[in-house]
């Protein structure tokens, strides 16, 4: 078979379910991806030919596709604020949105030997993506020692130290932190925030196949993450120090509220690209 015989099989299978950009976007990635061609061999070589093992690898992305399996658990890996990081159905698919706030921080915050914590670091996308781009300690946490392992491999792929530590921040134990000076300049979280309630706003690919656990709260408790991280910070956050959180759009008032208390100087909502109120910046 033939590269435009394959686009063909392509087009074909997917017509139903996505649009031909989309369509064309995809056989670009897995025809680079499988072939190990460049853009411009898929473009310039319709002729080009392909042995019958790697069709069937075509015909696997194929079935996973038509599923609406997100096509960065297919291929394992994903770029997050230019940087390579692995990805499995442990660990949440890293968010445009998500790269907004490690920019914000890089660009507000001097990091300069500062002391960072990362609670829910899942891929460690936040944690590694900080530490990349500075000299600070940087210290991150999940619940998961399946995501720690993910999380892990991600520093070790983009040469940086980190420290990981399993640990459940609902968890009124904090003994695994006894190993550190609990004594943090800036505390980062992107918890669960999508309420169950809200389900039917999200896409299959992402309802299907992208962990629960990192995702969804309940509608009786939808600020329990926030609370348990305000609480941490009450004793584990210099004074002066910054908390940065990723919030739900839905209920960003009543996120900030938490905050506004006498144990913290300022609270702000900062909005997204898309002008959606997304982050907390909050100073203690």
């Amino acid at each position: 078979m033939i590269l435009d015989q394959l686009k063909s099989i392509f087009k074909n299978k997917l017509k139903n379910s996505y649009s031909q950009i989309e369509i064309f976007h995809l056989f670009s990635i897995f025809s680079q991806e499988i072939l190990k061609i460049s853009k411009n061999t898929i473009l310039t070589e319709p002729d080009f030919f392909i042995p019958d093992n790697k069709i069937d690898e075509f015909y696997v992305v194929l079935k996973k596709l038509t599923d609406f399996e997100p096509v960065q658990y297919i291929i394992g890996k994903t770029e997050f604020y230019n940087l390579q990081f692995l990805v499995d159905k442990n660990v949440l698919i890293p968010r445009p949105e998500t790269e907004e706030i490690v920019d914000i921080i890089l660009k507000t915050e001097n990091l300069d030997q500062k002391k960072i914590l990362d609670i829910g670091t899942g891929s460690g996308c936040i944690a590694i993506s900080l530490k990349k781009n500075s000299n600070a300690e940087v210290f991150a946490t999940d619940i998961s020692e399946n995501v720690i392992i993910t999380a892990k491999k991600n520093a070790l792929l983009n040469s940086v130290d980190i420290n990981f530590i399993q640990h459940d921040i609902l968890s009124a134990k904090n003994i695994l932190f006894n190993q550190i000076e609990l004594n943090f300049d800036i505390i980062i979280s992107n918890p669960p925030y999508v309420r169950n309630s809200e389900k039917k706003l999200m896409k299959s690919n992402v309802l299907n196949f992208e962990p629960s656990l990192a995702l969804y709260v309940s509608d009786e408790k939808p600020l329990l993450f926030y609370e348990a991280i305000k609480n941490f910070a009450l004793s584990s956050l210099k004074k002066n120090g910054m908390i940065y959180l990723e919030i739900n759009e839905f209920l960003s008032e009543q996120t900030a509220n938490l905050f506004r208390n006498k144990e913290f100087s300022s609270v702000e909502i900062k909005k997204d690209l898309s002008n959606k109120n997304r982050f907390l910046r909050i100073k203690k």
